[in-house]
């Protein structure tokens, strides 16, 4: 068993036939497959991972991994509301994912660049294809989640340097952000066994009015 071995397939004029010999040199037995990143994530966790865990064990890597996110962070269910009945990741991603239709036509009226627009924490909601949600249960989510003002991140920003049009934008956003409480609900790709992707739809308080072009 220690040594390795090769198969060698051998003719023979006599009996015009072939033969297979075990040789020593090359091994027969197939090497085991090393676990992914995401697997060995979820197996190094001390409680063994529930099925709500690991989806969002792997979104949280997707997150970080594949969209550079930093600051992530896992909410247990419960730990911001009663009506949080699942958890939830927060971080902040590195450009802005979503920009209302009302905020964005105040960025262009006033010519503010978009690499000078702040971001914010986002919030995740991990889901699976398939997966049933109804009204109800999406509603109690978003009022689970905080208040958007908690998520404008200001500590890189210096408002005494900022123009006068940046720092009345700050304010606007800051004291009366656009549009209600959002999240990204994070869909796990399952079928057929799934292949890893996760694909992420906004979800929003509200219905952003329509704009004329």
């Amino acid at each position: 068993m220690g040594g390795e071995q090769m198969v060698q397939l051998t003719y023979t004029h006599e009996f015009g036939s072939w033969y297979a010999s075990v040789s020593p040199g090359m091994s027969t037995h197939t090497p085991a497959v090393a676990p992914s990143a995401v697997t060995s994530l979820i197996s190094s966790q001390p409680q063994p991972p529930t099925p709500n865990t690991a989806l969002t064990l792997e979104i949280l890597h997707n997150l970080e991994h594949q969209h550079q996110w930093t600051g992530l962070r896992i909410h247990e269910p419960f730990s911001l509301s009663t009506k949080q009945s699942i958890p939830l990741i927060s971080g902040t991603p590195p450009q802005a994912v979503y920009i209302h239709p009302d905020e964005q036509a105040y960025i262009l009226e006033h010519r503010i660049p978009m690499h000078d627009v702040p971001i914010e924490r986002e919030w995740v909601i991990p889901t699976a294809q398939g997966e049933k949600w109804t009204l109800r249960r999406l509603a109690g989510i978003h009022d689970s989640l905080p208040d958007r003002t908690e998520d404008l991140r200001l500590d890189s920003f210096d408002l005494e340097e900022a123009s006068k049009k940046m720092q009345e934008y700050i304010r606007l956003k800051r004291d009366k952000p656009w549009g209600g409480k959002r999240a990204l609900l994070a869909m796990v790709n399952r079928g057929l066994g799934g292949d890893g992707t996760v694909v992420y739809y906004v979800t929003m308080e509200g219905t952003p009015k329509p704009r004329q072009n």
